[in-house]
Formats: C-alpha cells, structure tokens, sequence
C-alpha cells in the first residue's frame, strides 16, 4: 500500500519543477509535456479530490474535521494506485487534533523534500501571494502562517499549514515515520544531472542517463515560462503576474533591503546554516 511519493516543500521552492521533470520523464516523448497536463495525480490540498472520496463537501467542515478525514484520504489513494504516485504537498509534517499523521506513513513510500534558500523564497513567494516582500518574511516567521485558512472565503485548496520556514523545514527532514530524501533547488540548478538523478533513484523512477537528460532538457525553466507565455498555467495564483517567474538563484541581492535579509538570517540562521546557505561567518553562500 506504501506507493506515494510525497514532493513537499514551503511553496515556491523548486516543487512545480521536479513535477515537470516527473511528467517528461514518464512520458517518453520527445516533445515536452503541457505544463497544464503534468499535475501527477493530485495535490494534497486539493478539495475536489476530497470532496468526492470523502463523500462530504469540504465547505461543510471545519478546517480540524478535515484534516481527521485527510489520512484516509491519502489511504484510499494508495490502495487504488497501480504504481508509485509523486503527490505534491505544500503542508508542513503534522498532526491532526487526534494525534494521528496528516501524512499517513502506512500509505507512504517516501517523500522529497524540497528545500531554497529562504532569502530567495521571500522575494518568490511575495511575488506568488502579490503581497509585499516585508509581509512574506513576517509570514516565514509566524508558526501559526497557513494557506486557504480564512474560514470567510472558499478556496480551491484545503487548508495547508507552513508553520514557519525553518518549522516546515525541520517537521519534515527531522520526522522518523517515513524515508525523506532532501533536494536543494540550488543544486538542482548547479548539479542538475546528479541531483535529478537521485531524487528519480529515491523516487523508484527511471533513472537511464539518456531518459533523465532529456526530461531535464524538456522541464527547463525556459521551456516552463515559454508555455505559460503562450498558454497560462492552471496553478498561478489570481493576482500574481506569471508562475514561472525568474527561477534564479541568488535573486534575492536584487530584491531584499540589508534589514531584510538580516531579519531572515536572524529567524532561520540555525537551518540555513545546518543546509549550507551560510558560511562559517554567518554569511550568505548563494
């Protein structure tokens, strides 16, 4: 029952990536996959998929209720699954009200964790909530920050709980209930192949060099922005100007004031340091 791979990260982290990757190294074709048509299953908060297995409307719930029924949710997935599933998730490794997993482990096979560098994460995120980049750092710091979690409004996601940057971080690669294999978007960029590689590997995808490097070449950022310029993309949130915006690293020297890159040092030091996005002076790597 074990056949879902879990691709988690703090939104905008380098998680839409893999997933193109994903669909282009599946589909074995020589011209990419739409970016429109690699969703892989589902994702963890989507209330369409809960709505129908759970045979309750979500809007009918609190946002507690929902998260007690969400593991069975993700059982039931597993059982019906014919092959290893990668299932995007954007909540931090938690707990219901009950005590039990969010993530159940026993319909678990692993999960990848995706993990940016929290300076850059600010200037993209703030850019995807079309909020200013203070709000998104205070946001990074609030261990109570969630998405789709104001009880007024219904979304088209569950709601998804962040915790802080470093809490989200540390929830994942620190739990014992089930395999992660950490994946830093910087090396995503600098050692593509290696990095893509192993996390297939993990993942029980294929991993022949020549499939690999061709999923690569048809997952490029230029190729993801390209599709979105022509065609949009279903996952871009309402107010924000493109999905696939710069995809750099180190973009954050352009966009972050000294105070802010101070504060985001100062708050997640400990992590960053711990995933080498700091030297041994305190400062910034990438």
């Amino acid at each position: 029952m074990k056949r879902i791979v879990w691709l988690a990260s703090y939104p905008k982290s380098g998680n839409t990536w893999f997933r193109a990757f994903v669909a282009n190294l599946r589909s074995e074709s020589e011209r990419p996959v739409d970016i429109n048509d690699f969703r892989l299953g589902m994702q963890a908060g989507a209330r369409t998929p809960f709505d129908e297995i759970a045979g309750v409307e979500a809007s009918d719930l609190t946002a507690e209720e929902i998260d007690r029924l969400r593991p069975g949710i993700y059982r039931k997935l597993a059982e019906e699954a014919d092959e290893i599933e990668c299932y995007k998730i954007h909540d931090a490794y938690t707990r219901t009200s009950d005590g039990r997993a969010l993530i159940p482990p026993d319909a678990t096979a692993g999960a990848i964790y995706f993990l940016r560098n929290p300076l850059d994460v600010a200037v993209s995120y703030a850019h995807h909530a079309h909020c200013d980049i203070s709000q998104a750092i205070t946001w990074m710091g609030d261990e109570n920050h969630a998405m789709c979690a104001n009880p007024a409004r219904l979304y088209e996601q569950l709601r998804q709980r962040l915790l802080t940057w470093s809490g989200h971080v540390l929830s994942w690669v620190d739990q014992a209930d089930v395999p992660v294999c950490v994946v830093r978007y910087e090396d995503m960029h600098v050692d593509t192949e290696a990095t893509f590689t192993r996390a297939a590997r993990f993942a029980g995808l294929p991993e022949d060099p020549a499939r690999v490097s061709q999923a690569i070449r048809l997952s490029s950022f230029d190729e993801l922005r390209r599709q979105e310029q022509e065609g949009g993309f279903v996952e871009k949130a309402p107010h924000a100007e493109s999905f696939f915006r710069k995809g750099q690293v180190g973009a954050w020297r352009e966009s972050l004031s000294h105070e802010q890159a101070a504060r985001l040092i100062a708050e997640h030091g400990a992590v960053m340091q711990r995933f080498g996005y700091l030297g041994h002076a305190g400062q910034p790597v990438f």
